[in-house]
């Protein structure tokens, strides 16, 4: 018995809509949140457009060889990183006419491999035991509009394709839970000598990962209060009719440790010769949905946690980007200005659907330019009073010491696991408690000799 997925209605009129175009083929991606028994998708959006699509003359023999995969690939990369926590990237539907239909299960099979491998490039998450590894695609005829759903297992290459169930359902994530929080950054990562703004990414990136270690081992208070990992999250909570719109919300916070993965870490310091140094800062909202289907505490706890961990990696990955457009790689200098501002997230109202999206927008940047990147990626109209710029009023930034450029290198010490103002206190406890247990055992020492 093949998976079943569970699928908003809205999806169910927008691929009719994609089928009455009368286009030769259409591909597109699928949205949604995986669970042990079951899948959930709540959204569907086709692969964007080039401009030179809309300009170029029908041709009279069209086959699936034509289309461009790896656009489609970067058009999910890009879908990815607007999703919140609990969403993800389920697999890629195609839409083609009959004469087609020979082709079509070998192109969703490379596409949905293809996409899986570019929306888990740079997580700084891992998969756990619990994760699903099973993708879907999805062929409609565009003539008869029959539907053939299969599922590949994308952590085997030479996975076969699998069938399983398409349901449609009305109001499917009008029940879902909501937590929210918010995280203060505070990270000092040291650049190396010789490092310059076309590796700096990466860099900054391998530093992030401790960081990363730090968000896994957390403490989660939910409303205020610890919950056991294996209760059942919607366990106690006033039930709501499928489609009734009412969503719960939940406020959490997260505790992170000063230490690293145990107590009984030993806490050391390495010294590391720098020539700058760069500082990152700021306040980030964090949001994830979680399904009604008797989810697990731990699952919510998961999906708030990486989408914490994914919104600090797309907006490292923003930044960059950004710099490298604007800067000049050439210059000595890793990066020329002292402060750069982080993009700050918004959240939108898909229509039809009861989850928001996220997308960030950099300083010089309006909400008119949100709107066309709405429209563009996920193919939505989203009107101005339906986009929630409000949620990081404090912005996050970047700010890079350009000290060491001017006065030459020094050496800079750096804690291997959670460089931040607690963990320094804590190391210089640590070391008086060191230098503290040392004389007291030299002084056991005299007093034994001495007897």
């Amino acid at each position: 018995m093949g998976r079943s997925y569970f699928v908003e209605d809205v999806v169910e009129k927008y691929i009719l809509n994609l089928v009455t175009a009368e286009k030769a083929f259409t591909t597109g991606l699928l949205i949604g949140q995986c669970s042990p028994q079951r899948d959930f998708v709540v959204l569907a959006v086709q692969t964007a457009q080039r401009e030179e699509q809309f300009n170029q003359p029908k041709q009279s023999k069209v086959s699936l060889v034509d289309i461009d995969e790896d656009w489609v690939i970067g058009h999910a990369r890009q879908v990815s990183r607007m999703l919140p926590g609990g969403l993800e990237v389920l697999g890629v539907f195609l839409i083609a006419s009959p004469e087609l239909s020979k082709e079509s299960q070998n192109t969703l099979r490379r596409l949905v491999f293809g996409v899986e491998k570019s929306v888990v490039k740079g997580r700084l998450w891992k998969l756990s035991e619990d994760d699903v590894s099973e993708r879907v695609t999805l062929h409609i005829c565009s003539k008869t509009r029959k539907v053939t759903c299969r599922t590949f297992d994308v952590q085997d290459p030479k996975s076969s394709a699998k069938p399983a169930d398409w349901k449609y359902q009305p109001g499917l994530s009008s029940s879902w839970s909501v937590l929210q929080c918010s995280v203060k950054i505070d990270l000092h990562i040291p650049v190396p000598e010789g490092s310059s703004v076309k590796n700096l990414d990466k860099y900054v990136k391998n530093r992030l990962q401790k960081w990363a270690n730090l968000v896994e081992d957390s403490v989660i208070l939910i409303n205020g209060h610890v919950r056991p990992n294996d209760k059942e999250f919607t366990e106690g909570q006033k039930k709501t009719t499928r489609g009734s719109g009412t969503q719960q919300n939940f406020n959490v916070q997260l505790l992170m440790p000063l230490t690293g993965d145990s107590s009984n870490e030993r806490l050391t310091a390495l010294v590391e010769v720098c020539s700058e140094s760069i500082q990152l800062n700021g306040v980030v909202h964090c949001k994830a949905y979680i399904h009604s289907n008797k989810p697990k505490v731990k699952n919510a706890i998961q999906a708030l946690k990486r989408d914490v961990l994914n919104t600090v990696s797309v907006r490292t990955e923003m930044l960059f980007e950004d710099i490298l457009l604007n800067e000049d790689e050439s210059t000595s200098k890793v990066i020329s200005r002292d402060r750069h501002d982080f993009p700050r997230r918004v959240y939108a109202q898909v229509p039809g659907c009861s989850v928001c999206m996220c997308d960030y927008i950099f300083p010089d940047e309006a909400v008119a330019d949100l709107q066309e990147h709405f429209r563009e990626i996920l193919d939505c109209d989203i009107e101005e009073e339906q986009i929630d710029v409000t949620q990081e009023a404090i912005e996050a930034y970047s700010d890079v010491n350009s000290d060491a450029v001017l006065e030459g290198n020094f050496p800079q010490v750096e804690d291997c696991r959670a460089p931040t103002n607690h963990t320094n206190i804590q190391r210089n406890i640590g070391v008086v408690m060191a230098v503290g247990m040392a004389l007291l055992a030299t002084a056991f020492s005299l007093f034994y000799f001495s007897d």
